[in-house]
């Protein structure tokens, strides 16, 4: 469970307290991204962004899994499969690398906690292990969005290379996301 909250105008995010500076740089529309190794093969990132859109209305539009392929340009396909408590959600993505295209299919059982995170976690597909979270909470006058992925793919890369990708590529897929999301609200 992740601890949030805004005292004295300092940000404490999962025990890591932001100072003013940090605040008015992700207000100011910087993405925070920390990345790790996540077995030999995988890799893991968290990336925090700012929005200034009630969390209600984020959570409307992020819940609308098939958009997913307007926040993210390498997902080609985002459909919900199953409704319910858990819902069953497919995706497909395309991604170019310097000799070849890698094509990845995942089925994903989601949980949503209705305003606050949605878990995506890996049924099947061309990955070893998947897990993703997002995460929401009020800051300001908008909202402050947490992404958490973990991913081993079955492509042996090795995992230096899948952490140097998600640094350089989740800042602008998340900008973009950021800007689908206002325009939609």
């Amino acid at each position: 469970m992740s601890a949030s909250y805004t005292s004295d105008s300092v940000l404490f995010v999962e025990a890591t307290v932001w100072s003013p500076d940090k605040q008015q740089r992700i207000i100011q529309g910087e993405v925070f991204v920390e990345t790790r190794a996540h077995s030999a093969w995988g890799g893991a990132v968290t990336a925090w962004m700012y929005l200034p859109i009630k969390r209600n209305q984020v959570w409307q539009q992020l819940t609308d899994y098939p958009r997913w392929v307007q926040y993210f340009p390498d997902v080609t396909r985002s459909e919900i499969l199953q409704r319910g408590e858990v819902k069953r959600l497919y995706q497909a993505a395309q991604k170019a690398f310097l000799f070849f295209t890698a094509q990845v299919e995942i089925y994903l059982n989601v949980v949503e906690e209705i305003g606050q995170r949605i878990q995506f976690k890996l049924e099947k597909g061309t990955f070893h292990d998947f897990t993703a979270n997002v995460e929401l909470q009020d800051f300001g006058s908008g909202t402050l969005l947490k992404y958490a992925v973990q991913a081993t793919p079955t492509i042996p890369v090795p995992s230096i290379l899948i952490q140097q990708a998600m640094n350089l590529e989740l800042p602008a897929n998340m900008r973009k996301m950021r800007q689908v999301l206002m325009l939609g609200q």
